[in-house]
């Protein structure tokens, strides 16, 4: 079972995502076939549903031209 906090890292990272995602003018559809997954897994990892891999963590940075450590910053502490 995911604690509170687990659960609100992964809504943090989500909604970074998606920002990222819009700053970029890509649709979910895009993000997906660029990132090679499920364009339904796209919006369950932008609400906090999912809990994703460094791997899918990785295609996302690289289809969103951004560093990785960029995606992170500021997840953890909430900034």
């Amino acid at each position: 079972m995911k604690s509170k906090n687990d659960k609100d890292i992964l809504k943090r990272l989500g909604l970074r995502i998606r920002d990222l995602r819009l700053e970029r003018a890509i649709s979910q559809e895009e993000l997906a076939a660029i990132a090679n997954v499920h364009r339904t897994y796209i919006g369950m990892v932008e609400r906090g549903e999912k809990n994703i891999t460094i791997l899918t963590l990785v295609r996302f940075s690289v289809a969103l031209e951004i560093n990785l450590i960029d995606i992170l910053k500021g997840i953890i502490d909430g900034k």
